[in-house]
């Protein structure tokens, strides 16, 4: 079971100056100025028994192609597997090629139909009843509208945020790639940990 999602718009931004740390009595210079060397986007699993990272993907574009070759390289790591997918209702993650790949890795041998005509592809209601079917091997949950915060990948891209991505300076998007690479490998080895939920919930006062 992983939780599955995009972060995308993480800036290589190079700070025009280097930061000068705190010293006693002084804090630390940040310079405000900066250059654009453009933006990358990280779609992660965050593998919930573990709190592993699991086959991420960098890339500068986050569309349908995109998140099926990331899943692609998912399943490829245990073909044969059972695998969960926690994602939001983004159309990417309810797409045609999605289907027609899983499809594919099940065996699935009836007529999908047509997008936008009849079957399973007809429209996204449609598609997302296939991906998310409990009999499947290979199935995707979908977190309710409004509550992508269940989204545990969420979580950890604020970690990612927080220790890496908040004031740092890259000078370039290989940079940037490396140190993210760096960052997962240095997390799976000596942070990750499966998240325990702490919140119980409360009923709304009238």
């Amino acid at each position: 079971m992983v939780c599955c999602d995009e972060k995308t718009g993480m800036q290589a931004l190079e700070r025009r100056y280097p930061t000068k740390p705190a010293m006693p009595g002084k804090s630390i210079l940040r310079e405000y100025e900066y250059l654009r060397h453009g933006t990358l986007c990280l779609t992660a699993n965050f593998e919930v028994a573990t709190g592993r990272i699991l086959a991420p993907t960098i890339g500068q574009t986050r569309g349908e192609d995109d998140f099926v070759a990331h899943v692609r390289r998912t399943v490829a790591i245990d073909p044969d597997g059972v695998w969960m997918f926690i994602t939001d209702n983004l159309n990417t993650h309810m797409s045609e090629s999605l289907v027609r790949f899983v499809a594919q890795q099940l065996d699935v041998d009836n007529d999908l139909g047509k997008k936008g005509r009849k079957g399973v592809l007809k429209n996204k209601a449609t598609r997302k009843a296939f991906l998310s079917d409990p009999t499947h091997r290979i199935r995707f949950a979908y977190t309710p509208r409004h509550a992508s915060w269940l989204n545990q990948v969420e979580i950890w891209f604020s970690t990612l945020s927080k220790r890496l991505l908040r004031d740092a300076s890259f000078t370039s998007l290989k940079h940037l790639r490396d140190r993210v690479v760096r960052f997962i490998d240095y997390y799976n080895t000596a942070l990750a940990k499966a998240y325990k939920w702490t919140y119980t919930g409360r009923p709304l006062q009238k």
